[in-house]
């Protein structure tokens, strides 16, 4: 094994998207992230009309939600490496479909447990979508792309977001039952997994319409004979502090997803069809921030030739800037104000999303679905835990001290993600390198 520093990415413009097959990939991979957070998220737009039929509190909730998280925490480095040897073609089909069932299956509930067992088959099956999807872009996009790419599919994640608690208020006012808005959203899965299947494809030279050109382009793509082992030891030592960071930045992003309809309906008194656009409006901050977060990225690495410094940096303001404005939901304030700042605080938390999945693409594009598996265990046991302990804290003592600990938790999040460094892995003639053999400006 051998040691160097990090090769910075090729300087010069990103490779354009325009007129390529690799644009259309792009586009279908971001009605996945899409659709996926929107069968994620439908639940907490019909969560006080859920917990009204059933009788929960909020520390029941909580719960429900959370069995999402265990399975989706528990399996995501399995669900990497298995789509790395199906590959993603048919890795994100069968996910897909399964979570459409899932989907399904929340508005079929008629207690809590069969409510509860709902989304936990929904992280069971979502697990591995994220890691796979990252494994399609490491074979269909340029590397000096990866923070655009991640930006853009995560920016469509939240829009997803954005346009779940309209569609479900839409669906409940239309039936005047919240079972049948999940119904509507499980279609949606199944009718992308069936165009996922038919038109995508592993390896881009197999691709209908592909040119020579846009293939000198893409990175090679290793068959199963060629891909070498995971190197599990070195790549979890680059790995688990970017692990830490999501766990911090995923705790933040469980509490928009999960509580914030629910905190403006009791603290406002805002019924479903005004808490759905303000929900909807703080999270469109989200997509803003996520495609921000990725081509600022990308352009400091252009132009200092340092890829971890450029993540870093990045990261490190996402997750300060979003401690500043969650600050006025400690101390209490009026709608107005507490929209604002909710808003301004999911953009600069998003701005860390692209890179904290651009960075296992950076340092082991290899195995960039076990890599980015590793990374997300850390917002998977997020989801795990924050619903469930942010719900028992509003349930003993209102929405402040929630709030606070969120704020601790990103401040602490922000010194690791400045202190980590981690380094490029590549396997070479079966040696392991950890980094590449060119030096590194700019280096923090």
């Amino acid at each position: 094994m051998t040691t160097a520093t990090p090769a910075a990415p090729s300087p010069a413009k990103g490779t354009p998207f325009r007129g390529r097959i690799r644009g259309k990939v792009l586009l279908l991979l971001c009605c996945m992230y899409a659709i996926s957070y929107i069968d994620r998220t439908n639940i907490s737009t019909a969560l006080p009309h859920i917990t009204e039929d059933f009788g929960f509190s909020e520390t029941t909730a909580g719960v429900v939600v959370s069995a999402f998280a265990l399975p989706y925490a528990l399996l995501q480095v399995f669900g990497g490496t298995i789509s790395e040897k199906a590959g993603p073609r048919r890795a994100l089909f069968v996910i897909t479909v399964l979570w459409g069932v899932a989907t399904l299956w929340t508005g079929l509930s008629v207690g809590f447990w069969t409510l509860a067992a709902a989304p936990f088959l929904l992280g069971l099956t979502e697990a591995a979508a994220f890691p796979a999807a990252t494994q399609a872009m490491s074979r269909w996009i340029p590397r000096d792309r990866n923070g655009f790419a991640q930006g853009v599919v995560h920016s469509a994640a939240r829009l997803g977001n954005a346009v779940a608690p309209l569609l479900v208020a839409w669906v409940i006012a239309a039936t005047g039952n919240w079972r049948w808005a999940f119904v509507a959203t499980a279609l949606l899965s199944v009718v992308w997994a069936l165009v996922w299947f038919v038109w995508f494809r592993d390896r881009p030279e197999a691709a209908k319409g592909i040119t020579d050109a846009e293939l000198s382009e893409l990175p090679p793509v290793e068959t199963r004979a060629t891909r070498p082992p995971v190197p599990w030891r070195q790549l979890a030592r680059q790995i688990l502090p970017v692990t830490f960071v999501d766990f911090g930045y995923g705790w933040v992003l469980w509490v928009f997803l999960t509580w914030i309809p629910t905190f403006l309906s009791s603290t406002y008194g805002l019924e479903i069809g005004s808490f759905a656009w303000f929900t909807s409006g703080v999270l469109l901050a989200g997509v803003v921030g996520d495609t921000v977060g990725g081509v600022l990225s990308d352009r400091l690495i252009h132009r200092d030739g340092d890829t971890r410094h450029a993540r870093r940096v990045v990261l490190v303001i996402g997750l300060g800037g979003s401690l500043v404005c969650l600050l006025p939901l400690v101390f209490g304030q009026g709608l107005a104000v507490a929209t604002v700042a909710l808003a301004l605080s999911f953009f600069f938390l998003e701005l860390c999303n692209a890179n904290l999945w651009a960075i296992p693409m950076d340092v082991a594009p290899q195995w960039s679905g076990t890599a980015s598996g590793f990374t997300n265990t850390g917002f998977g046991i997020a989801g795990v835990v924050s619903p469930i302990v942010f719900g028992a804290l509003i349930d003993a003592s209102g929405w402040q001290l929630p709030f606070a600990l969120s704020c601790a938790l990103l401040a602490a999040a922000a010194v690791v993600a400045w202190l980590m460094d981690p380094k490029r892995l590549t396997s070479v003639d079966g040696r392991l390198e950890v980094g590449t053999p060119s030096s590194e400006r700019g280096h923090a």
